[in-house]
């Protein structure tokens, strides 16, 4: 009997000890604070949820900031997860409301995804009437809102496969002396887990691993592999194969240095081949989404990879549905304002669009006599249209916005704002409703932006035509690594990805390359390659300073021993684009990656064509030509030239004193002179 009951307790032991809570924050997966506004509002979350979760016994926390203007007896919120009601309830008298929510299996859709609607119903008056357009009718929803989910090693090794496993991962790892196809590998790993992961990525060098990191991409070709991850790897791949190889363990691990061990799930997924033309094979695969959401096995074998995914641009590229941007169909009803939001980037588009068309198609129900609705479209927060609806029913509507409107990117928000007749609104409250339709609605690109220059704003669309190739200074290769992953990512950050650039060194580009592609150059300031660069607006291997345009005094000037990140985007000599990093400093591999993301995010200046970052998030915008005033090479000049910038006001003061007094001595002497003549 005590056997038994010593079985029972190891058992339910272990049980404990495979399961374990963790909080996600709402923050944490990228969701700041949430408004929702009007009388009827509502918002929606997507949190994608590890396979590692149990879900009965996990609990969604939301943290409800109403306003304070609000009738709380008359207000409601209403939770619905999986299209399934959740909760409903009135507003409490708390500050801050917290709602607990237990979930359960059937709560998760068969995406792994969990969906959360937030919905309310406000009241700020007696009179429903008045509250339409009154704004202190809003709520929040918290970004400290959270999940407390179960993880279970239960469902490790039976869910866990190659199409989920990406979720989990911390960092990538290449060999120590890597290879072109090694940076390349890194670079879409990079890309691939930035889809998915809101935080920073970590890439180490083999060596540099620190220990408590359990879950990582390693690359590397098969003979490249330590003997003690080959021995991991029960697949070995033949040449001319690829593999992606998941190798799933428990691993035991020190609890935050406290003595404590606890047992983690540890994941390395394997980007190997048995040759260079395998390992190849093993890359592509992994810029391809259709073979990774499609690999539900611990390993993949490949004998045969190609990026056959591509689309025309005039199909995909030019014309972009709201759907095709994100948008789903929503049915309104209700009256004040009913809105929808759709975003998209300029680099949803083939190229920078000079103008768009922003088209709406909708459906929505007859006015009764009286009544008064417009359609409004807003860019970017700012109204831009507004249209009379009719009693057809039916919308149809189009604005067209210029390149000083829109923005890298984008919000759009279409409104049907409804203010039923006098004496009629009571009963108007669930007669009227509309549906945008998200499939013929779209956004078109008219005509693409063309300048002299080329700028950041037109990042990365410019290195959409034509095939680029990435160029790295050998002796920098394992500083750029992640600032490549970076580049990878963006260039394909859009709808329709299927931008896939060759890799070289620096040492084998050759002029004519710089003709024929697209380049992206990451290189040491040394490399001889920057003096090829004749169209550069800076020479980045010449030490330089900017100067205020107004006052002429000292902006920025160039240091080896402060690590920045420097970049510059032009056009080469066929009118190709061009972009140029290089690092200063101790701090290379930040420096680099701190310019390369820089670089993508929403810049406000239209001609910004130089960018200085520092490891610490500072960044700085300039526009340069070569003829710049602003713009001073100060090692060029010899000490005579310093010297005349230096004390030239003092030698013209000389000058001009030395000539004030001859011209007096002469005029004395003549005049002494014509005296003596008189006489």
């Amino acid at each position: 009997m005590n056997k038994f009951f010593s079985l029972l307790a190891l058992a339910v032991l272990l049980s404990t000890a495979s399961m374990a809570q963790s909080i996600v924050s709402f923050k944490s997966m990228g969701h700041d604070d949430e408004p929702i506004y009007g009388m009827i509002g509502a918002t929606s979350f997507f949190l994608k949820i590890s396979p590692l979760v149990e879900m009965k016994g996990s609990k969604l926390v939301l943290y409800i900031e109403p306003s304070q203007a609000l009738i709380k007896d008359h207000s409601f919120v209403n939770i619905v997860i999986n299209e399934r009601p959740a909760y409903s309830a009135r507003l409490t008298k708390d500050s801050i409301e917290k709602i607990t929510i237990a979930l359960t299996p059937e709560d998760l859709a068969a995406d792994k995804f969990l969906k959360i609607q937030v919905k309310t119903l406000l009241t700020v008056s007696d009179d429903k009437c008045k509250d339409l357009d009154n704004p202190a009718m809003w709520v929040k929803v918290k970004e400290n809102s959270y999940l407390s989910l179960v993880k279970t090693n239960g469902n490790f090794f039976s869910n866990v496969n190659i199409s989920n496993c990406f979720e989990s991962k911390r960092a990538i790892v290449y060999p120590v002396n890597p290879t072109l196809h090694d940076l390349k590998a890194v670079a879409w790993a990079y890309s691939r887990l930035k889809k998915t992961l809101n935080r920073d990525i970590k890439v180490y060098q083999e060596d540099l691993l620190p220990d408590s990191i359990k879950n990582y991409i390693m690359v590397g070709k098969w003979d490249n592999l330590q003997a003690d991850k080959k021995a991991m790897i029960s697949v070995k791949p033949q040449a001319p194969e690829g593999l992606l190889f998941l190798k799933k363990s428990l691993v035991t691990l020190d609890s935050a240095g406290k003595g404590k061990e606890a047992t983690v799930p540890g994941e390395i997924l394997f980007i190997t081949g048995g040759d260079d033309p395998g390992y190849e094979k093993a890359i592509t695969a992994l810029g391809n989404m259709n073979i990774l959401n499609s690999s539900f096995g611990e390993y993949l074998l490949i004998s045969n990879a190609q990026n056959n995914f591509f689309k025309t641009i005039e199909e995909n590229r030019t014309r972009l549905t709201l759907r095709q941007v994100g948008g789903a169909p929503n049915f309104m009803s209700g009256i004040g304002s009913l809105t929808n939001v759709y975003s998209f980037k300029n680099s949803d588009f083939s190229f920078t669009p000079k103008e768009v068309e922003i088209h709406f198609v909708a459906n929505y129900s007859s006015l009764t006599p009286g009544d008064r609705g417009y359609f409004n479209i807003y860019l970017n927060g700012m109204l831009i249209s507004s249209e009379r609806l009719d009693a057809t029913g039916k919308l149809n509507t189009s604005v067209t916005i210029n390149r000083y409107q829109h923005h890298k990117y984008n919000t759009v928000e279409a409104e049907f704002r409804i203010y039923p007749s006098s004496g009629n609104c009571i009963n108007s409250f669930t007669n009227f409703f509309a549906e945008v339709d998200v499939d013929k609605s779209y956004l078109e690109s008219k005509n693409p932006f063309i300048t002299n220059d080329l700028s950041f704003y037109q990042y990365p669309e410019a290195f959409n035509t034509g095939t680029t190739k990435i160029v790295v200074s050998k002796e920098y290769a394992k500083y750029a690594a992640a600032a490549m992953g970076e580049i990878i990512f963006e260039l394909n950050n859009n709808i329709n990805g299927n931008n896939f650039p060759e890799f070289a060194y620096s040492d084998n580009i050759t002029l004519a390359d710089l003709k024929k592609y697209n380049i992206v150059a990451l290189l040491s300031q040394n490399d001889q390659l920057m003096d090829n660069f004749r169209y550069a607006p800076i020479k980045f291997n010449k030490k330089f300073r900017i100067l205020n345009n107004e006052n002429g005094s000292e902006v920025y000037r160039l240091s080896d021993s402060v690590s920045n990140g420097l970049a510059q985007i032009f056009y080469g000599p066929s009118n190709n684009a061009v972009l140029v990093i290089t690092a200063t400093g101790t701090e290379k591999e930040k420096a680099f990656t701190a310019a390369s993301r820089s670089i993508t995010e929403q810049l406000s200046t239209l001609s910004s064509n130089m960018c200085i970052s520092d490891v610490n998030g500072n960044k700085y915008l300039f526009n340069i030509n070569k003829s710049s005033e602003n713009l001073e090479y100060f090692d060029t000049k010899n000490a005579l030239t310093r010297f005349w910038e230096t004390y030239n006001l003092y030698i013209l003061l000389g000058l001009l004193v030395l000539i004030l007094m001859s011209f007096l001595y002469v005029r004395s002497r003549v005049q002494k002179s014509q005296e003596l003549f008189n006489d």
